[in-house]
């Protein structure tokens, strides 16, 4: 399971989100396959991401980043992804 966190093209939008097939999903994000928050506002870089063994525990931490405020999110991407790179190349490697 993995908890990942995607970005506008201009890293002023983020979307927490909780999902079993991070390539699948980031896929979907970029390609705005669902409709909603994400294809609303075009957050199609993956910018930071966890990895969990068990769905309650990704869910839980997925829950917890919602609660975070923004300046805390940005913390977290900057300390894992200093650049902000989009990170989706990384993992269908």
């Amino acid at each position: 399971m993995y908890v990942y966190i995607m970005a506008n093209e201009n890293n002023t939008t983020l979307y927490v989100g909780v999902t079993n097939n991070l390539i699948r999903r980031v896929w979907e994000h970029k390609n705005d396959i669902i409709e909603g928050f994400s294809s609303k506002y075009k957050v199609h870089k993956l910018v930071y991401f966890e990895i969990y063994e068990d769905e309650i525990s990704a869910i839980s931490r997925e829950k917890q980043l919602k609660l975070f405020r923004k300046i805390k999110k940005i913390d977290l991407i900057c300390r894992f992804n200093p650049n902000w790179n989009d990170l989706y190349d990384s993992i269908t490697k």
